[in-house]
């Protein structure tokens, strides 16, 4: 297994990065103007390649994915939980985001048969819930997912690089076309918010909703930089490409979008509807070749997205569920069927209460990642026992904790997720949740990850868990047992960049 190195970390933030020009649109819809949204985002962005920064450590220096840290987190038992509601949103996503990139699939289609592809009869029932053209564009997007579905993550390097790439000129290009369109005069009649409740709680709020697309890639963190081949390359390219980048790519949109929608009086905010609008302003060959170009470039750029936030997750997830059955490879082919199964076109067009979840999902999520640092960097020092995470046995002295659950960090999780939850309930549409349980919503993953990034290492502080009064008495070190050996083997990387497979030593060894 070939690791990554820094630049092709960096090659990867950049190209995820370029793929949110529709990010503004959550700041201008809740109120912000153009230039707040902006510097919204790179406060939201920055924030969040911080914590994923943090949250990296523990994969690069052991090079275990999140399955197996949240066995050192939470338990043998317990981890399975925080697994499993991981897989389930993962898969969830991962039919959705292959619906959404159909839609650029279904622009590239538009581009080459013109009108014939988008007036083509209909020939499924109301109850569907999907056009013909549009299952057409699903099921070619869903075969290019499969095509990746054979590959390892580290086996992808090349099309990370090549998706980094490409993404910069169709951006750039859409953006000066709507710029020379609209003579570069932007709409500056955007809804603005009344900030009764004072501008420091609507900035912060603000910012916790820029942080949104975000939330998963944080806790995905260990399975996309365990193949890192230092320990600082995914931390340190996180911080110095994505927020950069990001905010250039989500500022590109909306100043493009803002001046496109003021001239032509639409409300257009998705990549995919603007290119529809150009064509149907502009159906000549070269409009549509320059159309297909931009849709390819977005097709990649989500299905880049894709395998990284959702198909990778999920393979990690389900290898762990059920190891004698499924291994991450096959999880991906799992994935796959589920993305038929979920019927992502119904969720989209029907479900606003499921779709609220999705959004509002986030916030759990959050006091996971932040237990993962705090138990990492504060309460066990960088240590982590990588042969004792695949022992399931009861006399497992340092993850089987209490009947297989670390309870000190179950209740920091529910103390991180109590605050907002009653106002996630009320947008799921319960009754009774006051004004300051839903304005504790809209801080959602910041006070859950703040919360949870604090209590828990006090509360190990006066109940300290079973492995972490072995560490004291053993003495270690900040990172001092991955400097140990595993039965003889070498926890680091050797010198030539190759990740030893720990699961299968400790196995053969057995």
């Amino acid at each position: 297994m070939k690791a990554w190195s820094f630049p092709t970390y960096c090659i990867f933030w950049f190209g995820l990065a370029f793929g949110n020009w529709s990010l503004g649109s959550a700041m201008i819809g809740i109120g912000l103007n153009w230039w707040q949204a902006i510097v919204v985002i790179f406060v939201s962005q920055m924030i969040a390649a911080i914590a994923m920064a943090f949250n990296s450590r523990a994969a690069t220096t052991y090079h275990l994915g999140y399955p197996a840290i949240s066995r050192v987190v939470f338990g043998m038992v317990g981890s399975y939980c925080f697994v499993g509601s991981r897989a389930i949103l993962a898969s969830v996503w991962y039919g959705i985001q292959l619906y959404s990139g159909a839609s650029h699939v279904a622009n590239m289609l538009r581009a080459i048969f013109g009108d014939s592809y988008k007036n083509m009869p209909n020939h499924l029932p109301a109850s569907a819930g999907i056009a013909t053209n549009k299952m057409i564009a699903f099921f070619i997007f869903w075969l290019i997912h499969l095509g990746f579905c054979f590959f390892r993550p580290y086996q992808l390097t090349e099309f990370f690089w090549f998706k980094g790439f490409i993404m910069v000129p169709a951006v750039f290009g859409v953006f000066i076309y709507c710029m020379i369109e609209t003579g570069g005069q932007i709409n500056h009649t955007l809804p603005q918010a009344n900030a009764t409740s004072g501008m420091g709680w609507f900035i912060i709020q603000a910012i916790n909703t820029g942080m949104g697309n975000s939330a998963t890639l944080i806790t995905n963190q260990p399975d996309i930089s365990r193949w890192s081949k230092t320990k600082s390359a995914p931390g340190v390219s996180s911080m110095l490409v994505k927020p950069i980048t990001c905010t250039l790519a989500a500022s590109l949109g909306i100043l493009a979008t803002a001046a496109i929608n003021g001239k032509w009086g639409l409300t257009l905010w998705n990549p995919w509807d603007l290119l529809d609008a150009i064509q149907d302003r502009h159906n000549g060959s070269g409009p549509r070749f320059a159309i297909f170009l931009a849709a390819f470039t977005w097709t990649v750029g989500i299905l880049g997205t894709n395998i990284a936030a959702n198909m990778i997750a999920f393979g990690s997830d389900v290898s762990l569920i059920a190891p004698r059955y499924i291994d991450m490879k096959r999880g991906f082919f799992l994935a796959q069927v589920l993305a038929y199964a979920i019927v992502p076109w119904k969720i989209m067009s029907s479900a606003k209460t499921f779709t609220s979840f999705l959004s509002g999902y986030g916030l759990f999520m959050a006091s996971v990642a932040a237990i993962m640092i705090a138990d990492y960097f504060i309460t066990t020092r960088g240590n982590i026992k990588p042969a004792w995470l695949f022992d399931p046995r009861k006399t497992n002295k340092y993850y089987h904790y209490h009947q297989g659950f670390n309870l000190q960090a179950v209740i920091a999780y529910l103390i991180g997720i109590a605050l907002p939850l009653p106002g996630f309930l009320s947008s799921l549409g319960v009754p009774g949740v006051g004004v300051a349980g839903q304005r504790l919503f809209s801080l959602g993953w910041l006070l859950s990850f703040f919360v949870s990034l604090i209590s828990y290492p006090l509360i190990c502080k006066f109940w300290p868990t079973e492995n972490q009064k072995l560490f004291r008495e053993e003495g270690l070190t900040w990172e001092e047992s991955s400097k140990t050996t595993i039965e003889g083997v070498y926890v680091g990387i050797a010198p030539d960049g190759v990740i030893p497979d720990i699961e299968k030593i400790v196995k053969e060894e057995a």
